[in-house]
């Protein structure tokens, strides 16, 4: 069956948007850490420099790991780094069990704040949900992550056209009134590295692309699919600046400065079915390198294994969760996106540049 171009250029972008957006994007706190904390016109400067990273990386990453057939993480960065791939996956493994972390604590935080539940509550739902999702494997979790994600963008278009009916006026006193300065420069390549970690969550959805255009183009796109609902929040919370910087859940907020308690709930339902994305899409990406692994073997990865993976990555994420959703995003992401720099940008943008070089090179002289 011929693939449609559905699959080849948006379903790649699709998949790396529902893994990055809930690791504290969806809540608005990533947003807040990285860029309007550093004042609205800077925060837009720090964003667009991530989206250049992003389609930049991604445009790489997808055309290295069609022309290599390196469908999962372990294929691909065994080809990229040598023997040294290992670290690549330690690196990966300690932003996974943060991630997972904040998605569990976001659920909590949501669940109390709009639904008034027990924090354990929101956390136990979300979290599960992973496990169920993660059972039916690649073709069920293609179909729920593109589905979803149209429904996120619709509700964060709602989001921002009706802030922008409300606030709008102020947005463009707020941006007008700022000047671009402070760590701009830093945060923007920061948050785009450590999000890059979702290009390898996006692998598995690289197999349905034949051609290198097809590849650049996807990855391009990427980024922008990736970026666009965290632009449309940001200017939705530029007007509430400064006052918005210290709230744990910023979305939650800006649904109240909105006045309907319809919307609100609705929103939230549909930021819940991202955390569940992202966990899903995070702990997919390991169990596709295990799947991969058993088949070099000979052999097939047990039905029972993927859940059980999922179990015991989100057991120990479970015990990060009370450290809260602020000091997780503040104090973790910061700190490892070095590791992303370091084992995946700068190889992705260089040697895999040059293999590709060299490989196009060979092609021709044959």
């Amino acid at each position: 069956m011929k693939t449609s171009r559905f699959h080849k250029y948006l379903l790649p972008g699709l998949v790396f948007q529902s893994a990055v957006i809930a690791g504290g994007y969806g809540t608005g706190r990533e947003n807040i850490e990285f860029f309007l904390s550093l004042g609205p016109k800077s925060g837009l400067a720090a964003m667009a420099l991530s989206t250049v990273i992003w389609s930049a990386v991604c445009a790489v990453t997808f055309e290295f790991a069609r022309h290599f057939r390196a469908y999962e993480y372990r294929a691909l960065f065994k080809k990229l780094l040598g023997p040294t791939w290992i670290l690549f996956e330690v690196v990966y493994i300690s932003l996974m069990l943060l991630v997972l972390a904040v998605i569990g604590a976001a659920a909590g935080s949501i669940g109390q704040e709009t639904f008034g539940l027990p924090y354990a509550v929101g956390v136990t739902v979300v979290l599960g949900s992973v496990a169920i999702l993660l059972f039916y494997g690649s073709k069920t979790i293609e179909r729920v992550f593109a589905g979803w994600s149209f429904v996120l963008y619709a509700a964060y278009a709602t989001l921002f056209i009706w802030s922008l009916s409300r606030f709008g006026s102020q947005i463009g006193e707020m941006l007008s009134g700022s000047s671009i300065e402070g760590s701009w420069v830093v945060n923007g390549i920061q948050y785009g590295g450590y999000n890059l970690a979702c290009a390898a969550v996006a692998l598995f959805a690289v197999r349905h692309i034949e051609t290198r255009r097809e590849a650049v183009s996807a990855g391009l796109l990427a980024g922008v699919i990736g970026i666009l609902p965290a632009f449309l929040f940001y200017l939705a919370m530029v007007p509430h600046y400064p006052h918005i910087v210290n709230e744990t859940v910023p979305s939650n907020f800006l649904l109240e400065a909105l006045g309907s308690r319809t919307f609100q709930i609705i929103f939230q339902i549909a930021l819940f079915g991202t955390l569940i994305e992202t966990g899903t899409g995070m702990i997919h990406a390991v169990n596709e390198r295990l799947a991969a692994t058993q088949r070099e073997k000979g052999l097939e990865l047990p039905g029972w294994a993927r859940p059980t993976v999922a179990l015991s990555f989100l057991g120990i994420a479970m015990l990060l969760t009370p450290l809260g959703l602020v000091d997780l995003i503040a104090q973790g992401y910061g700190t490892i996106t070095w590791g992303f720099i370091v084992y995946y940008v700068i190889p992705i943008l260089t040697v895999a540049v040059w293999m590709l070089w060299r490989a196009g090179a060979s092609e021709k002289a044959g």
